[in-house]
């Protein structure tokens, strides 16, 4: 009615339209602003604990804590559907690991390809009947399988149930009080369990979860399950995915973790107080992105609850992952990871946003998340929209939407830069000065189609959880050599 009494009071819908287009503008410009402040003030708390990180890994002494009875045992739970391509090397590099106490269980979801018997027939593993806790429920279980000749391996064949089901089945196996999360086409760095756990015992009452550190082990050389040489990947989506990951995790978490607002604890790796998990009923089935929705519900059970608590960041406890590397895979990565966004916002998040209870996770970490990524896709969107607009409408010149495109441009090309800074000053895990040109030389590409596919792919995700499509997608995986 407004916008009918606006018309007949003007004559004149280009004016309105104007209008509109003009306040959508300052919209836009306040929106960037704040965006890209959080970011700068989440990555100056990144290189402000950078330093204390560094000093604590040159004189850390990892040797001596990996021996030592003090630190507390592990269970690590590997979830694997149709992963018989990657399984051994996975478990192997697991059975490596320089620790003195932990056990590896590796859960079958009901894989219709090879990876049951290849485990079965590599381990010589025969059938047992352990005793087996009941914290939460799952599919059926159809077997339990160890060997003696491997006494920490487990492994569990169930009915499919999906990566939540499989992890709550390896928590009520489990036998020590932490519970640590890998994913089947991952492989951990030797000392990554002992880094890790280091951060656990700072503060042990306290911290109900530590996230590792990932990386992309695309186009690495591996040997029994150890990344032997660490090279940049070859091929073209591995490669922006690697710049894009170093950002996220380096300029990103550290930060976060900072403030103890981190939202999410990567499913590849992280370690967890297992009695916290099971308060909370366990990784909840049905969501794409469970290891979002498990950190969400810590932080609710801990604040509601008045527990002292803290989220945590590793970025030294390194975990080496397989990237897609084709444009199918990724899409369907991408999407799967805008839906588990979207569903945990709606579901989870929306009940503590904005009250004061839940501290720093209600205050700026949920709003944040809402507001700068899951609504991002429809500002961007929106935002091409009305730069059409216009353009149509002769409201700007192209010389004045080049300066905003740089402008906006180099502020993000600044924080790549300043997340390679880190890498290099305190982790340097790439040797070649070529690597770290080619990671510049990336860090640059991405802005032209990587990041506006990413908007679109992130879009799709929300058309997907509207559609309640639940679906996993398609991840074919190959030989850690390839």
């Amino acid at each position: 009615m407004k916008f009918l009494e606006y018309y007949l009071q003007t004559d004149s819908f280009l004016d309105f339209l104007r209008e509109f287009l003009l306040g959508y503008g300052y919209f836009a410009m306040y929106y960037v602003i704040v965006i890209t402040v959080i970011y700068y003030v989440i990555f100056a708390l990144s290189i402000r604990h950078t330093f204390p990180l560094k000093r604590g890994i040159q004189y850390n002494r990892i040797k001596k804590l990996s021996g030592s009875k003090h630190v507390p045992p592990v269970s690590l739970l590997v979830p694997a559907y149709n992963e018989e391509v990657t399984i051994i090397e996975n478990v192997r590099s697991l059975l490596a690991l320089n620790y003195p106490k932990y056990e590896v269980i590796v859960i079958n979801d009901g894989s219709k390809d090879e990876t049951f018997n290849v485990m079965i027939e590599e381990f010589k593993l025969e059938k047992i009947n352990p005793i087996v806790a009941d914290h939460i429920k799952t599919k059926q279980v159809r077997g339990i399988y160890h060997n003696p000749e491997y006494p920490f391996l487990y492994f569990i064949d169930k009915e499919n149930g999906g990566k939540a089901d499989s992890l709550n089945a390896g928590i009520n196996l489990s036998h020590y009080p932490l519970i640590s999360t890998i994913d089947a086409d991952s492989l951990l760095e030797k000392d990554a369990l002992t880094r890790i756990a280091r951060v656990y015992m700072e503060n042990p009452e306290d911290t109900v979860a530590v996230g590792g550190n990932v990386r992309i082990v695309n186009s690495c050389t591996v040997e029994d399950g150890i990344v032997k040489r660490v090279r940049f990947p070859k091929k073209l989506l591995p490669a922006l995915q690697n710049v894009e990951y170093i950002k996220a995790f380096l300029g990103g978490r550290i930060g976060w973790s900072a403030i103890n607002g981190l939202i999410i604890v990567s499913g590849a790796f992280g370690v967890f107080q297992k009695d916290k998990v099971i308060a909370v009923k366990g990784y909840r089935g049905g969501y794409p992105g469970e290891d979002m929705n498990i950190v969400i519900k810590l932080h609710r059970y801990c604040l509601e609850n008045k527990i002292p608590y803290r989220v945590a960041f590793c970025p030294d406890a390194v975990c080496w992952t397989q990237a897609p590397d084709t444009y199918r895979i990724l899409s369907s990565q991408r999407k799967r990871w805008g839906r588990g966004n979207l569903k945990n916002m709606i579901e989870e998040g929306i009940h503590m946003v904005f009250r004061p209870k839940y501290k720093v996770f209600g205050l700026l970490t949920l709003p944040y998340n809402i507001i700068f990524e899951t609504l991002n896709p429809y500002v961007r969107i929106t935002g091409l929209l009305a730069i059409l607009g216009y353009w149509l409408l002769t409201m700007t010149d192209w010389a004045t939407l080049v300066v905003f495109a740089l402008v906006n441009f180099f502020s993000c090309f600044i924080l790549s830069l300043g997340a390679l800074f880190i890498e290099e000053s305190a982790f340097s895990r790439y040797p070649k000065i070529s690597d770290l040109t080619k990671m510049i030389l990336y860090s640059f590409l991405m802005f032209f189609g990587y990041r506006q596919i990413g908007v679109w792919w992130r879009f799709m995700g929300h058309i997907d959880y509207l559609r309640n499509n639940n679906t996993w997608g398609t991840m074919v995986r190959t030989n850690f050599n390839k």
